[in-house]
């Protein structure tokens, strides 16, 4: 579905990664973790073009994504940033159907398959109550949403999300990734998100993706990333490991600093 291979990122003549390799197969939800500055949110912005990478570097649907036209692209994925700002006089409607843009030629109009679509959206992240509302006025929690129904609009292939939780109180980065899940699952759609909290992306990933120092460290399944050799070397945090008494899936408890430096 989508795959980096030998992905090398620079900036000022600072290696930001280096020889990045990542394979996501389709219906995949799959996490990017690692420290501040790793190189997170640029591997994401690199697989999405959002800066310039080299040909044969980035692969969507086993075709070369410098290959690609952007309105291709808009088809096939769709990109949210942890800072959105929608224009503010600009309702909850109004946003989703922007969504619709890249399935448009410039001179067509919207169409009832297009608001069918939007409804759509619009129940499927529940803000039909607030499809009204000024997405400015919305909180955090629902402004988010508001940009998951925009892309869920879009029809995308693949949804890649950066820090979707940031700014977001427990219970709505909860609500949040519950959704994504049902997306997922539902849908079939491919998730690629960034993530900062290790149990959220335990719980919600099918497989995971530990950068440190612009490097891929470990890339698998949770039960084989999340270990406490892992943790220590990439974060130099101490922890015990168990399993979730609900999924099964690897929970991290936090012990503190640990006495060996991160790598």
């Amino acid at each position: 579905m989508l795959k980096a291979q030998s992905l090398d990122i620079s900036y000022d003549q600072k290696k930001i990664l280096d020889n990045f390799e990542i394979n996501v197969e389709k219906g995949e939800i799959v996490s990017i973790i690692g420290p501040n500055g790793s190189g997170k949110s640029t591997a994401l912005k690199a697989m999405s073009r959002l800066i310039p990478v080299q040909k044969e570097k980035v692969f969507l649907d086993g075709r070369d994504l410098q290959s690609l036209g952007t309105k291709s692209i808009s088809q096939m994925m769709s990109v949210l940033f942890q800072s959105n700002e929608p224009p503010s006089d600009i309702t909850v409607e109004e946003l989703v159907k922007y969504g619709r843009i890249p399935h448009k030629k410039w001179y067509e109009r919207t169409s009832d398959e297009d608001l069918s679509i939007v409804e759509w959206a619009i129940e499927k992240t529940g803000l039909t109550p607030l499809k009204d509302r000024l997405v400015a006025s919305l909180s955090g929690g629902e402004a988010q949403r508001a940009w998951i129904a925009m892309s869920l609009a879009q029809r995308p292939k693949i949804l890649m999300l950066d820090e979707p939780t940031t700014y977001l109180d427990i219970a709505h980065q909860l609500q949040l990734l519950e959704l994504v899940h049902t997306v997922n699952r539902e849908l079939g759609m491919t998730v690629v998100m960034v993530l900062h909290d290790l149990n959220q992306a335990s719980i919600y990933s099918d497989k995971i993706c530990v950068i440190s120092k612009g490097i891929v460290v470990k890339y698998g399944t949770p039960e084989e990333v999340m270990t406490q050799e892992m943790i220590r070397n990439v974060y130099g945090v101490e922890c015990e490991i168990d399993s979730h008494f609900q999924h099964g899936k690897p929970r991290i408890n936090l012990l503190g600093i640990s006495k060996v430096s991160a790598q």
